[in-house]
């Protein structure tokens, strides 16, 4: 780990991660335990994010009986939005519902939020916060968002969330109505954000803020994350700070934040004074936390832009790191940053997983982070320690004018990626000798390397088009995370292996004073209209987080219409190919379950927890889009999730008969 400098009050840092010490040492280590009473209270299961179910009613020898017992239509096509070739789309319809006490909270791509009756689906309350007025979602990939949080004490319960165009609500469970007594029942979360401007077009250094994200609650304190687009005109943008307010009250109690002001720690990783005017850089993605010891953790992103610093030399703290913040106060506790200066569009993608595990006969309560950069890098979680060790080590230089990247990168000891890391001859597709000759052919017109290969500009004169990374941009792991079941000490973690090229222009000075972007991100062609990479393309391994070994590791779905039906591949006995697509991962008492779209239909899958092998297989309607989740009312088990059907998504849920 690099040495930085001390914090400014470095005893009272250390007098709290000796009381935090002190505390877990007191305390039941039974670690985050998923849904135990057949409620889904959290977007992943609980605050730990481990996706996990005691439910066993569906099992392997059932799950082909699962029928649809009931589907709810997205209400996003009720409303009335005007011209159609302008209007919103509400196709990503990504979100996992909760389900307490019989009612399910749905959030759809516009962000509205719907109470259905769990056995039934019939709507029950809706609330619009009309996010879709703005016209434009602050997300590059358009409307979408993740869900909702639940909160409640002996009086009151409340729907929470925040919104693509950057607002704060509370809602009253029972009746769909703002919670007036929170500031009025709706909290603008651009005000008190340096250069946040919602009226600002998104090309210059002012620009709208939002979130696509659940908000955590622990305690009394709900903690926001925002985002903003990071695709630059300007060096100067939003810094994306993460704050905490009152759960009854809505006033602001904390901001941490995650890029460092003037004075605070880790402000001198920001070289010539960059913390000043440099945007992003917190978390867009869904965030984890311990009630037990009143941890939240930060997944934080890169700071803009996502592939050149040249106008942020240093460290960068806090990007592309874990940090764990004190839920009431905001004070960091630690931080571990897993990227130095980040050029690669490797934001930290998943929530951490909590988990409590075995190591060597030392009992550690744990935090397992997976990566766009294929590795999960596991931490004591109290302390921030390193599990196993993570060294500094040497990685390629970069030829990027005016850019400053860092030496060094910490590499994970244990466990071994779950991805294909740097681009090599071993990785290219070699079905016959011909196309490997082919493949060869076509990467001379890039530039390879291992991982953390910077981006290059097109040299015409050398001819090359630029760098190939591999994992690409959406990683290895992505949003969907991992799933952990904490009675075997497993994490489950779907991921894909494909190649993208991030084609690097210089901007005009007169129409910017950001010197290089990244224009589009391509994808790396192979011979004869195949993937340039054998496969497989896309896979499910199984980690033992006691011995962080790789217990299993399977392709997600056998076949590949596009690749079968090839006429160079005629007569060619072809391996499991892992065309299935990476979809998250929903983990049972009895089964892995997750979704998979392998070009013949999609489905729904559940396998062997132990051996990763497929069990059994039903239809769904459409691609899933969602995260899978499991509820139970009245002793009946029940699997839900989104999926893209046309015009509208739908929430479908399968029980059995």
């Amino acid at each position: 780990m690099r040495l930085l400098p001390k914090p400014a009050c470095l005893a009272c840092c250390q007098s709290a991660l000796f009381m935090l010490a002190i505390f877990a040492a007191n305390v039941p280590t039974f670690g985050q335990s998923g849904s135990i009473d057949g409620e889904w209270i959290s977007y992943a299961a609980d605050s730990g994010s481990t996706k996990f179910t005691t439910l066993s009613q569906i099992n392997g020898d059932n799950f082909t009986r699962l029928e649809m017992i009931w589907h709810w239509v997205s209400i996003d096509s009720e409303l009335d939005l005007g011209d159609a070739d302008n209007a919103p789309g509400f196709g990503r319809m990504q979100a996992t519902p909760l389900m307490v006490d019989g009612v399910l909270y749905m959030m759809t791509a516009l962000n509205q939020v719907a109470a259905l009756e769990a056995v039934s689906g019939e709507l029950l309350w809706s609330f619009d916060p009309q996010a879709y007025l703005s016209g434009n979602s602050i997300s590059p990939l358009g409307y979408h968002h993740r869900g909702v949080a639940f909160w409640s004490d002996a009086s009151a319960g409340r729907i929470v969330f925040a919104t693509n165009d950057g607002y704060l609500f509370s809602i009253d469970v029972a009746t769909g109505e703002p919670d007036t007594d929170f500031a009025g029942g709706r909290i603008d979360l651009t005000e008190g954000i340096p250069r946040a401007d919602r009226d600002a077009p998104d090309y210059n250094g002012a620009v709208p803020l939002g979130t696509v994200s659940p908000v955590v609650i622990v305690g009394n304190i709900v903690i926001v994350n925002q985002i903003t687009s990071n695709r630059p005109r300007s060096r100067q943008r939003p810094p994306t700070w993460i704050r905490g307010f009152d759960i009854r009250s809505g006033e602001l109690i904390w901001t941490f934040h995650s890029i460092p002001q003037a004075g605070e720690f880790g402000v001198e990783t920001w070289e010539e004074k960059s913390w000043h005017y440099t945007g992003n850089g917190g978390v867009w993605t869904q965030m984890s936390a311990d009630p037990e010891l009143g941890l939240v953790y930060l997944p934080t992103e890169a700071a803009t832009n996502d592939f050149y610093g040249g106008h942020r030399p240093g460290d960068n703290l806090f990007t592309q790191s874990v940090v764990a913040l004190n839920a009431s106060s905001g004070e960091r506790v630690w931080h571990f940053q897993m990227i130095h200066h980040g050029i690669w569009d490797y934001d930290t993608p998943a929530a951490p997983n909590l988990m409590d595990i075995s190591v060597d006969g030392r009992q550690i309560k744990a935090l397992a982070q997976v990566t766009k950069q294929g590795w999960v890098y596991v931490f004591d979680r109290v302390t921030g320690n390193p599990v196993w060790p993570m060294p500094e080590q040497p990685v390629p230089v970069t030829t990027m004018p005016g850019e400053r990247a860092s030496p060094t990168q910490p590499f994970p000891s244990k466990p071994p990626p779950f991805a294909r890391q740097g681009l090599s001859e071993d990785d290219l597709i070699d079905f016959t000798p011909d196309l490997k000759v082919a493949a060869l052919k076509l990467i001379e017109g890039y530039v390879t390397g291992p991982l953390f290969t910077p981006a290059t500009l097109p040299d015409e004169t050398a001819g090359k088009l630029g760098t190939v990374f591999l994992p690409g941009v959406g990683g290895g792991a992505n949003w969907h995370g991992a799933g952990f079941d904490p009675q075997t000490n497993v994490l489950y973690v779907p991921s894909l292996n494909a190649p993208t090229l991030p084609y690097m222009v210089e901007l005009p000075r007169d129409g910017s004073n950001m010197r290089y972007i990244r224009q589009q991100n391509r994808g790396l062609p192979g011979p004869q209209g195949l993937p340039i990479l054998k496969p497989p393309y896309a896979t499910i391994t199984a980690f033992d987080m006691d011995r962080g070994e790789i217990l299993w590791q399977v392709p997600n779905g056998e076949g590949m219409a596009s690749v079968e039906n090839n006429s160079a591949l005629e007569g060619v006995e072809l391996p499991p190919l892992g065309g299935g697509g990476r979809y998250p991962i929903l983990v049972t008492a009895t089964l892995l379950v997750h979704g998979q779209n392998a070009g013949y239909g999609p489905m729904l899958i559940a396998r062997d927890k132990a051996s990763g092998q497929e069990l059994a297989r039903i239809d769904l309607p459409a691609n899933p889009i969602g995260a899978p989740m499991s509820y139970a009312v009245d002793g009946k088990q029940y699997i839900a999730l989104s999926v893209a059907t046309s015009p509208a998504p739908e929430l479908v849920v399968f029980a059995l008969p």
